[in-house]
């Protein structure tokens, strides 16, 4: 890994797997933007969405969004212009995110999602480029 730059966002109930995340990555060198929340008190999640998705823009790079589930996390990123957030579960689901979708941000589910299995997630994510291609007219249509 070539210290890229991730941005972190969860509401309380994704921030267990969101420390394991961040520990993860960077004890694999990555500059981690960590946008909240910070403990596993109960918050509201669509600010919290917003200013990682603000993040994402800004830095130019990736994001890692996460929730109890990931979806509402996925709505509430998608909402901001230049945000392509999907929810995953596994490598194929990341895999196809990136390589079909040219998602910008992976949501995982904090209470469905095991670490490991998550942590294979982030390394898909990282690793796999957009396909372009035919992808690439739907891809722009979403915009």
């Amino acid at each position: 890994m070539t210290s890229p730059r991730i941005v972190f966002a969860t509401d309380h109930a994704g921030y267990p797997l969101k420390e394991i995340l961040k520990k993860y990555l960077q004890d694999k060198g990555a500059d981690i933007v960590d946008t909240g929340a910070f403990s596993e008190d109960v918050v509201d999640y669509p600010e919290i969405m917003r200013k990682g998705a603000a993040a994402v823009l800004e830095y130019g790079c990736l994001g890692i969004f996460l929730g109890g589930s990931g979806n509402g996390e996925a709505m509430a990123a998608n909402k901001v212009r230049g945000i392509r957030a999907a929810v995953v579960w596994n490598e194929e689901t990341t895999r196809l995110a990136r390589a079909h979708n040219n998602a910008n941000v992976m949501c995982l589910g904090g209470r469905i999602v095991d670490p490991k299995v998550a942590q294979k997630c982030v390394d898909t994510f990282l690793a796999t480029p957009f396909e372009g291609g035919r992808h690439k007219k739907r891809v722009e249509d979403l915009e």
